[in-house]
């Protein structure tokens, strides 16, 4: 680390920031993806360019009694890696990928660093005609997203993204690196894969198993005017949970739609699906049901079933989530069904102020199957998932767009005592949403392994207001 602050070793590679240091402002605003930058300061902003770089750094800022915040890409709506004081650990430069293809009964797996994006996953995995069920959204880092759970591309049938992690490398609050597996370290690999920010230690390197590449991956989707949204969720849900595993359905409702005929750009309702599957004729056959809705001259667009790749699966996403904008989020795992849900939130959604904002809602967004559930913090925890969007990009439209997160989640949730998604929930709007994102033995286990791995609270827990 070519130090920039007193006492830094000579010999580490990466770089110490401190609050007073020219550019300081430049890369704490850099390291959050969202433009909506947290008014948080970190006293030092350390970027590793090494394994051995972390070590240093935990070992340092532990010495000099400085708490240590995560970040891998950032993406946190919640900007969790911002913190007052203390030390913020930029793991950017660890984005080290290597696939290793299978041997005899041992799958192919892929050693990659926090760092690395679904898009960089993908674009190693494909010549190689492997997969991994990457986040969504293309310039997520495995990181953060895998220490959550990681509700990624095809997890119906894959389950959760954590599920496919084999190892792990981390650093822990002495300084130690250790490799954590289902043998090794169990408890800190349990809570590896799930525990997303309030993780009680610095992940330098995952091992992942991966998938033989789907041949076939298909696309279809249809949209509505909102005003159908209980008609299109009674049909459609129903339908997508007969639906092989394979085939990822869900619903978008946008506050406003792309223009169609006749149509204006009122708010909308799509369902979409994707199939993952092992021919062109499975995957047209899966997706075939969409084709007969009994109300499909009411659609304003559709899109007939085509081939897809995860490539191009994510350059829709982008479009969704394009950078350069503000966003807030919130998430709700319910008891209820998706008609429900998406009911009570359709009218917020009318009124959202930026026509940007959107609310996602999988069907069965991850496997229920226990074996896919095994060993690990994640956990589904309702029959019914929605995320909620804020997206806009004027400064001056910062309070009424949060404004409009909160009212829309209290639409969803009127008794405010639904489950929430680490990764997404907004951690801001009270501490209790870090607790629901976890069973009640679950978030205990959490504290119990927090205070043995990390009892001097080096790292940052959970962000709470």
């Amino acid at each position: 680390m070519r130090p920039r602050a007193p006492g830094a070793a000579a010999d580490a590679e990466g770089t110490l920031i401190r609050r007073d240091d020219p550019g300081y402002e430049d890369t704490r605003t850099g390291a959050v993806w969202n433009e909506v930058t947290p008014r948080r300061f970190p006293a030092f902003l350390a970027r590793a360019a090494t394994e051995a770089d972390v070590v240093h750094t935990v070992t340092w800022a532990r010495a000099r009694g400085l708490r240590v915040a995560i970040r891998s890409g950032g993406h946190n709506w919640s900007g969790s890696p911002l913190r007052d004081g203390g030390l913020l650990l930029d793991l950017a430069g660890l984005r080290q990928c290597a696939v290793t293809p299978a041997h005899g009964t041992e799958p192919a797996t892929a050693t990659v660093g926090p760092a690395v994006t679904g898009q960089d996953l993908v674009a190693a995995l494909t010549p190689h005609d492997l997969a991994f069920p990457v986040g969504h959204c293309p310039t997520v880092a495995v990181g953060g997203f895998l220490l959550s759970g990681g509700l990624g591309w095809n997890s119906r049938a894959w389950g959760a993204s954590c599920a496919d992690v084999r190892e792990i490398r981390a650093v822990t609050a002495d300084g130690r690196t250790v490799t954590c597996s289902d043998t090794e370290h169990p408890d800190l690999f349990w809570a590896a894969r799930g525990a997303g920010p309030g993780f009680c230690a610095a992940v330098t390197g995952f091992r992942l198993a991966l998938h033989p590449h789907p041949a076939s991956v298909m696309t279809t989707s249809l949209t509505f005017p909102s005003a159908d949204v209980a008609r299109v969720t009674d049909w459609a849900e129903p339908l997508a949970r007969r639906l092989p595993p394979y085939v990822e359905t869900a619903f978008v409702l946008a506050a406003s739609g792309p223009p169609a005929a006749g149509a204006g750009r009122g708010p909308r309702i799509t369902v979409g699906a994707t199939a993952f599957a092992a021919t062109e004729r499975e995957a047209r056959r899966a997706l075939e049901p969409f084709a007969d809705c009994p109300f499909g001259e009411r659609a304003v667009s559709r899109r007939l079933p085509a081939p897809v790749s995860f490539a191009g699966l994510h350059e829709g996403a982008a479009a969704i989530w394009p950078p350069a904008h503000r966003y807030a989020a919130d998430t709700l795992w319910s008891p209820e069904n998706h008609t429900t849900q998406l009911t009570r939130i359709a009218d917020a959604v009318a009124r959202a102020p930026s026509g940007k904002s959107l609310v996602l809602s999988p069907v069965q967004p991850v496997s229920q199957e226990p074996a896919l559930l095994r060993n690990m913090a994640f956990a589904p925890l309702g029959a019914s998932y929605l995320v909620c969007y804020a997206v806009w990009d004027d400064p001056a439209d910062d309070r009424a767009n949060a404004r409009w997160l909160r009212d829309a989640m209290a639409a969803a949730d009127p008794r405010d005592d639904g489950g929430h998604y680490i990764a997404e929930t907004d951690l801001e709007a009270g501490a209790a949403r870090a607790r629901r994102s976890y069973t009640p033995a679950t978030w205990d286990r959490l504290q119990e392994i927090k205070a043995q791995w990390d009892p001097e609270n080096l790292f940052h827990s959970y962000l709470a207001p």
